[in-house]
């Protein structure tokens, strides 16, 4: 027989024993979706490359002092449409002032709820400061949906994990 102190610390340690092999039973993994081909036009994806029938698009682009800091000389100047998205989907891609060789000089994510238009027409503009504006020579769209949030596993190993959207391009990728 087992003296009684022994036993009221049997279930304690079954506890600790069964603890490290919970989470491995969750199978919780984290991945993160390559980034997909960038363009002056794309099809925005999903995190597994899927299309989500919306389109991206840079209209135009200029250097120009920026009205509010014009003292900071030329910086890029662009204007992006996204077709088919609505209220609710809100796809966001990542916008990169480029180099000849496609090299980002400067990158920022745009959303579609950021631009306006009729019906599924969405136009918007926005800025890049970049550090050498005589350099760009385009701006480009990443097609990956940089809106998808899903928690990753550190953050919670009971509904996280998944594939995530690629890291956003910055300064210095090249596209």
């Amino acid at each position: 027989m087992f003296p009684a102190r022994v036993l009221a610390g049997a279930p304690l340690a079954l506890v600790i024993l069964a603890l490290p092999g919970c989470s491995s039973l969750r199978g919780c993994t984290d991945t993160t979706a390559k980034r997909g081909e960038a363009g002056v036009k794309v099809q925005v994806e999903d995190t597994s490359g899927q299309p989500l029938g919306v389109t991206a698009e840079v209209v135009d682009w200029r250097l120009e002092p920026h009205p509010q800091v014009p003292s900071e000389g030329d910086q890029v100047h662009f204007h992006y449409r996204f077709d088919g998205a609505d209220e609710i989907s809100d796809p966001g891609v990542d916008a990169c002032a480029v180099d000849k060789e496609r090299v980002a000089l400067g990158c920022q994510t745009v959303y579609s709820s950021e631009a306006f238009g009729p019906d599924a027409d969405l136009t918007g503009d926005d800025w890049l400061a970049v550090e050498h504006p005589e350099q760009v020579a385009g701006v480009l769209l990443i097609p990956n949906d940089q809106s998808y949030d899903r928690r990753t596993c550190e953050q919670d190993v009971k509904d996280g994990g998944g594939t995530h959207p690629p890291e956003p391009a910055g300064l210095g990728d090249q596209l």
